[in-house]
């Protein structure tokens, strides 16, 4: 319902008046003001793509859908204006991803992960023999990147290597994380103290769910230290010892939730004596 206007000069609650603007005596000044708006706001569309006019499949085999990611250059590493980044972050450099490439829309599933795999490793309440009721749509948990590799083999996909992962992570933004965190991620202080279904958290620029928080990703490169140099389509070290996971999981805190931290474990990863149940994995296609 439309109220009612007040004519000119009307008195109005508070003692202040209701006055009509003369157009002719409004400052040009305001009309500089919308017009850099207006660009400001044109900018941020043709940078940021929105998640709607994201290109998506879905893979036969685990039913999961899968987003492409056009090629481009982004600066890998500690983000600009980042005070937590770590030494294992920097130097920051250049790396153009020359070919697009497809990847999973969120963190692989506990019910994709049972159709492919006969064991679930996850470390909670999941009976892999039945129905797995309400936690279907939960992420995998607790794999290495063993688990992680094989699943996405079946799939005739691979894992990302580390540069894809963080040039997907970011979808277009140079920042740390591509939104407010309590808007994009499940981490320490939001999570209850477990994982949560996938796909609730607003997704990022590129359409992708969960990048951040939830459940850490293995890639599929070894861990080692960055240099200055740019790089095109790099896999990381050629050898090493521990393989490398992103992204943050539902137990840490913020400053571990940023799309250059990161973190690296034995290949078989959770395993050991001292399960990290917050491991998970998306894969991905050229």
């Amino acid at each position: 319902m439309r109220s009612k206007a007040k004519p000119e000069g009307e008195k109005v609650r508070g003692g202040t008046r209701h006055v009509r603007v003369d157009s002719r005596r409004v400052s040009p000044l305001i009309y500089v003001a919308l017009a850099l708006a207006l660009v400001a706001t044109w900018r941020v569309t043709r940078i940021i793509p929105a998640a709607a006019q994201a290109k998506t499949k879905v893979n036969p085999k685990d039913g999961l859908a899968y987003v492409f990611v056009p090629p481009g250059t982004f600066q890998m590493g500690c983000s600009p204006g980042d005070s937590e980044c770590g030494d294992e972050e920097k130097p920051s450099h250049s790396v153009t991803i020359t070919d697009g490439f497809w990847i999973g829309q969120t963190p692989v599933t506990q019910e994709a992960f049972k159709k492919i795999v006969s064991t679930n490793p996850t470390n909670f309440d999941i009976d892999v023999s039945g129905p797995l009721g309400k936690k279907n749509r939960f992420p995998i948990e607790g794999t290495s990147w063993d688990d992680a590799e094989a699943y996405c083999a079946a799939v005739d996909m691979r894992l990302p290597t580390e540069a894809e992962w963080e040039y997907a992570a970011r979808g277009g933004s140079d920042a740390p994380t591509y939104g407010p965190i309590d808007q994009i991620a499940w981490y320490g202080a939001n999570s209850g103290g477990a994982a949560h279904e996938v796909g609730q958290k607003r997704a990022n620029g590129f359409g992708l769910y969960d990048m951040l928080g939830n459940v850490w990703e293995w890639v599929a490169d070894w861990y080692g230290g960055y240099t200055a140099a740019s790089a095109s389509n790099p896999k990381g070290a050629a050898h090493g010892q521990q393989r490398v996971l992103r992204g943050g999981g539902w137990s840490y805190d913020a400053s571990f939730v940023r799309v250059s931290f990161r973190l690296w474990d034995d290949p078989e990863g959770p395993r050991r004596e001292v399960p990290s149940p917050a491991f998970g994995f998306r894969c991905a296609e050229n």
